[in-house]
């Protein structure tokens, strides 16, 4: 018979007959945990020193042993299992684990271990059963035992095994509740002596909790608050997890509506000592962590959490969030805690309940009713021109965020909806006066409501601002700027818009840009011509965008912008000529020009330019091909940027006569039958033919002709002297004047011969020319070699 039922006729001292059907071990599923962490089946393997098929093997019929050498087998107590603690590797956690739950009750390891290996062989078929146990590392003596009692033992489904594992966490948490429905989904089974005792002890405390919740409710319907609060503290005790009982604690110490301070409890006692503040992701609780139990029995005091959620039909779901531990040291204190998935769009109520090693110490803070409908944050009212603009951070899980939008004089109190996109609002078209903007979020509550949020609440006032300057223009006059604008009108019912002219020292706001007066830059400073006060002068060297701005009181609106530039005037201008028909011009390059545009003006109106950047005229300088006739130079800046308006210095110019020359010479008597002749002095004019023509063109007039060739060469006077000897005069009254012309003459005639009528000094003597006049500087006198102007 041996082997055929687990335990049956074996005459084995304390042969286990009874077969256990929940480990009734607290802390299961981390012994579980470690288990699967360390890679085993059961915790069993972790005791066997050989694997399975080495001959030796787990016996678990009469106490839990474990083979040692060839037959021998020791029995598995606190030494053995101190050995396993010390050793390291993934299985260290589930030794310590086992020693524990050893030195708590000796027979748990083989209670945990039967339990586990009849699991297992349930698993299988029953003809693999017998294989099975032997690769599980049962002993091959107590094999058939064990399957034996797999069939005996009924076999647990998935919800059932989990009821099985809870039910001792349960027990020793004091939810009998709880413990009783697990209870009840396990297999009636009356083999498990371990499993009944605990039956029987939770049917009795159960009589004792209900017995406290009828005396509870006889007294609370009859006022009595006190005794009500006892029976149910009591019930609670018991039962740390009764619903009735913790609702009854609720009904009698909830806030009560008349309390809109929430300084009262429903006892009409103390303050409201939990309060709960709703945050976009969040719901945070504060309560005063005064020590509620009894100040003699000083202690750990643990604050149970719990949610109490509105559910459908009636129905009131209990969530336990955490437990904040507490020392109690009747100090007070605060506590605090944090729901971070406080179901959105739901109505919650928090309990803080205090318990003491496991069981309820006082009386629960209440907190009031709250709906989850998070409001958005940070909102922010920007008001403009006809326009207020809304910003704010949007709560996450919020399905819609609205806008309502209340006008001035709005006495009926209708809101209109506002569209808006993610975060942002802009009311446009706004009268001026206050206006108030409610924010509503919405949510979808997991029964597919939706709810709104009581929304967040703004007021902003439209203020009067000014019309904008629609065009800007400048225009130059002489040396400086004329501006001209439209737009700008007054607001109604307000003093006139002034218009500023300004520089923007940074970066140009927009057109119509709203701004504060504060923060404009000062007027332009520029000086205004003394005999026209509408036109402004930049100071050399400006090049600036001038933007006009309409300003009225305390707000401005930004103008359109025009581009403005003064440059430096060009000074040291020269013009020399050069050979082949050239001029040198020489100038001051003016500072911060990169361009400048040189014009030279030369017989009849003919007028050439050029444009000159500043390093070509640093590497090269500049030559102008002139020609022989008088010419104006004139040099002026070129504009920075095409576009500009332009106050222009005036130019620098310089005039270059004609290429005039005026040149003599002594010609030698010529020789005659009777008497030698007298000697001659010639004087002859070389200019261009414009310069000296003196003609008309068609249709002009001499006498509008200019300076450049158009009228006839002004020219000097000339005058030769002699002198006594063979030394040149020094100057025109260093000898005796022996022939003067003057300049018309010499102009009209272009060349002058004179006959020296006698010798106007003792010979020999030497002559010499010279240029007299304003205008001899414009004229050279191309001289002969002094050799020739001895007369002997």
């Amino acid at each position: 018979m041996a082997g055929r039922e687990f335990g049956h006729h074996l005459g084995l001292p304390r042969a286990l007959s009874a077969l256990p059907l929940a480990p009734l071990v607290p802390g299961y599923a981390r012994l579980v945990a470690a288990q699967r962490a360390a890679g085993l089946r059961h915790i069993g393997e972790i005791l066997t020193p050989g694997g399975p098929g080495s001959g030796a093997g787990l016996r678990v019929l009469d106490g839990l042993f474990v083979p040692v050498g060839t037959r021998g087998q020791r029995r598995v107590d606190g030494a053995l299992l101190a050995g396993l603690r010390g050793s390291s590797g993934p299985a260290a956690p589930l030794a310590d684990e086992l020693a524990e739950l050893h030195r708590r009750d000796p027979q748990a390891l083989r209670r945990v271990l039967l339990y586990q290996l009849i699991g297992l062989l349930q698993d299988r078929p029953d003809d693999q059963r017998p294989d099975t146990a032997l690769r599980l590392g049962v002993h091959a003596e107590e094999a058939a035992g064990l399957v034996a009692a797999a069939l005996v033992r009924p076999a647990l489904d998935g919800a059932q095994r989990a009821a099985a594992e809870s039910l001792a966490d349960a027990w020793a948490e004091h939810r009998l509740r709880r413990a009783d429905r697990l209870l009840k989904r396990l297999p009636p089974y009356g083999r498990d002596p371990s499993l009944t005792a605990l039956r029987a002890a939770l049917s009795r405390r159960l009589r004792h909790a209900d017995a406290a919740l009828d005396a509870a409710r006889d007294a609370e319907q009859a006022g009595d608050s006190e005794a009500a609060t006892e029976r149910y503290l009591r019930a609670l005790r018991l039962a740390t997890d009764d619903r009735r009982a913790l609702f009854g604690l609720v009904r009698i110490h909830r806030p009560r509506p008349h309390d809109a301070t929430g300084t009262g409890t429903g006892t009409g006692t103390g303050t409201e000592r939990l309060r709960r503040e709703l945050r976009p992701e969040s719901v945070a609780l504060t309560w005063d962590a005064a020590d509620p139990a009894d100040p003699a029995d000083p202690g750990v005091v643990t604050w149970r959490i719990l949610r109490l959620r509105r559910a459908g039909r009636g129905t009131t779901e209990v969530r336990e969030l955490c437990e904040v531990r507490q020392v109690s040291s009747g100090s007070g204190g605060m506590g605090s805690a944090e729901d971070r998935a406080a179901p959105l769009g739901s109505v919650v109520r928090y309990v803080a309940l205090p318990v003491r090693e496991g069981r309820v110490a006082g009386v629960p803070l209440v907190a009031r009713e709250l709906a989850v409908t998070p409001e958005v944050s940070g909102l922010a009212l920007t008001d403009g021109r006809e326009r207020i603009d809304g910003t704010w951070r949007p709560p996450p899980g919020a399905t819609e965020v609205t806008v309502e939008h209340t006008g001035p004089g709005n006495v009926t109190g209708v809101t209109e909806p506002l569209p808006c996109e993610t975060g942002r609002f802009a009311a446009t078209g706004l009268p001026p006066g206050p206006h108030r903007f409610r924010v509503v979020c919405h949510y979808r509550t997991s029964a597919g409501r939706t709810v709104a949020s009581p929304g967040v609440e703004a007021t902003r006032t439209v203020q009067h601002w000014p019309e904008p300057v629609r065009t800007l223009t400048a225009t130059a006059e002489r040396e400086g700027i004329r501006f001209a604008w439209t737009g700008a009108e007054g607001a109604e019912g307000t003093e006139g818009t002034e218009v500023r002219l300004v520089c923007w020292p940074g970066d140009v706001p927009r057109d119509g840009a709203e701004l504060a007066t504060a923060e404009l830059p000062e007027p332009l400073p520029w000086p205004r011509l003394p005999d026209d006060g509408g036109v402004l002068c930049p100071p050399p060297g400006t090049h600036v965008e001038v933007a006009a701005v309409a300003v009225l009181g305390e707000r401005a609106v930004a103008g359109p912008t025009v581009t403005v530039e003064a440059p430096v005037a060009v000074t040291g201008l020269v013009a020399r000529r050069q050979a082949d028909g050239q001029a040198q011009v020489v100038l001051d390059w003016p500072e911060g020009t990169g361009l400048l545009t040189v014009s030279w003006t030369r017989g009849r109106g003919r007028t050439e330019e050029r444009s000159v950047a500043a390093h070509q005229y640093r590497r090269h300088g500049l030559r102008l091909p002139v020609g022989r006739g008088g010419v104006r130079v004139r040099a002026v800046p070129a504009p920075r940027t095409s576009g500009s308006v332009v106050a222009l210095p005036a130019a620098a110019e310089t005039v270059l006569p004609p290429d005039a020359s005026v040149a003599y010479r002594l010609v030698p008597a010529p020789r005659r039958i009777l008497r030698r002749g007298r000697p001659l002095i010639r004087v002859t004019l070389s200019a261009p033919d414009e310069d000296v023509s003196g003609e008309e063109a068609p249709g002009e007039h001499v006498s509008d002709r200019d300076e450049f060739g158009e009228t006839p060469l002004q020219l000097p006077e000339f005058v030769c002297v002699a002198r006594s000897g063979i030394l040149r005069p020094r100057g025109p009254a260093d000898g005796t004047t022996v022939l003067r012309i003057a300049g018309d003459e010499l102009l009209k005639l272009r060349t002058v011969e004179h006959e020296l009528a006698s010798d106007p000094c003792p010979a020999p003597f030497t002559l010499r020319g010279f240029l007299l006049g304003a205008h001899a500087a414009s004229v050279r006198l191309e001289e002969p070699s002094p050799a020739t102007l001895v007369v002997r």
